[in-house]
């Protein structure tokens, strides 16, 4: 459960991309057509895990051998067993170790010689979910995933030199759009940001509806001549702590609706892995006008990542005193203080669960 603003004082840290805190967190690691029966290396929060198929589903464990600390991403598997590249141990799906060749045939194996995996792992909306402690926030859901009027398009999965905090700020700011985003969507979009409510949920979520004038390149009507180019669209943002975005954006001149969901990997102190998921129910099985559709969204995160990258310090501050904030920056001041709040109830020694 979530906590009112009122339950937690303000952290004072700056909030990193290995943060302790985030261990008790769902964090997307892969997508499912990555992992398969052979062992693939993933980074998360610093640490090195491996994630492969057996018995048709996903497993996973930290990248390291218990005998010598190989990582066990280098070896291979074999009728769902996993083999150290090393000395050969080899372990079951369980995380078992099963044999260990330099002992001979029927040896004792020492108890020790197991596998630790994470407290959590699940597959969601077309991304691999790992959560390394057991988490604290729920995992956010993606409501349209599972509605068959809605057709999905996948972006090509991404690493960047950034902040997890810092690009989930950037995802959900207002301000930015007729500067970072000149290129694609922003041209001739008003600067001012008019008065908007956020609304807490009691999940380590919040949600955001915000209505307001953009150019709608996209749409064939422009073109055509039917409509004109600046239109009224609604967007609709959904944060799931930490770093679980929904954006869901309805056209009201063009109608149909795009939902973008962006779900942000902290693999390192000084670099994420991206991942990013449209669903569309206004093209009609078009491929190629979902593909016309990832390209555009990929130039906007691309418009994004020149910023994001930039940044010097890959931190997010957490103290409302350490940056300088305005009315129009309600959203994000939301998401500094949901992620404080957790970042206590995570903490050991912090008296909450």
């Amino acid at each position: 459960m979530g906590h009112s603003p009122s339950d937690v004082e303000p952290s004072t840290r700056a909030l990193s991309n290995i943060d302790p805190a985030l261990r008790r967190c769902w964090h997307p690691v892969a997508r499912p057509s990555e992992v398969t029966a052979q062992p693939l290396r993933v980074m998360l929060l610093g640490q090195p895990w491996v994630l492969y198929r057996a018995g048709g589903r996903i497993v996973a464990f930290e990248d390291r051998c218990p005998h010598r600390r190989t990582p066990l991403s280098l070896g291979r598997c074999h009728e769902d067993v996993l083999q150290c590249a090393y000395h050969g141990w080899r372990f079951d799906a369980a995380g078992t170790c099963i044999e260990i060749p330099a002992l001979g045939p029927g040896a004792t194996v020492p108890p020790a010689a197991r596998l630790s995996g994470p407290a959590g792992l699940a597959e969601a909306h077309g991304i691999v979910f790992l959560s390394p402690e057991e988490p604290i926030s729920p995992l956010g859901s993606i409501v349209e995933a599972d509605d068959p009027s809605f057709e999905a398009g996948e972006l090509p999965t991404l690493s960047a030199r950034a902040s997890a905090g810092l690009l989930a700020d950037n995802f959900l700011e207002l301000a930015h759009f007729p500067f970072v985003h000149a290129g694609t969507f922003g041209a001739g979009e008003a600067a001012e940001v008019p008065p908007y409510t956020v609304t807490r949920d009691d999940d380590w979520s919040f949600t955001v509806s915000y209505t307001h004038p953009f150019a709608n390149r996209e749409d064939p009507g422009v073109a055509a001549g039917i409509r004109p180019l600046m239109q009224t669209r609604r967007l609709a943002y959904r944060l799931s702590a930490p770093f679980h975005l929904r954006l869901r954006i309805d056209f009201v001149e063009a109608g149909g609706s795009n939902v973008i969901g962006f779900f942000i990997q902290p693999e390192s102190a000084d670099s994420c892995r991206l991942f990013t998921t449209l669903w569309r129910d206004d093209l009609s099985g078009d491929a190629q006008r979902m593909a016309d559709a990832v390209d555009f969204e990929v130039a906007v995160l691309r418009e994004d990542l020149r910023v994001q990258e930039a940044f010097d310090a890959l931190v997010l501050p957490l103290a409302p005193t350490a940056e300088v904030h305005t009315r129009a920056d309600r959203i994000t001041l939301e998401l500094r203080r949901v992620l404080s709040e957790l970042v206590a109830a995570a903490t050991p020694g912090s008296g909450r669960p």
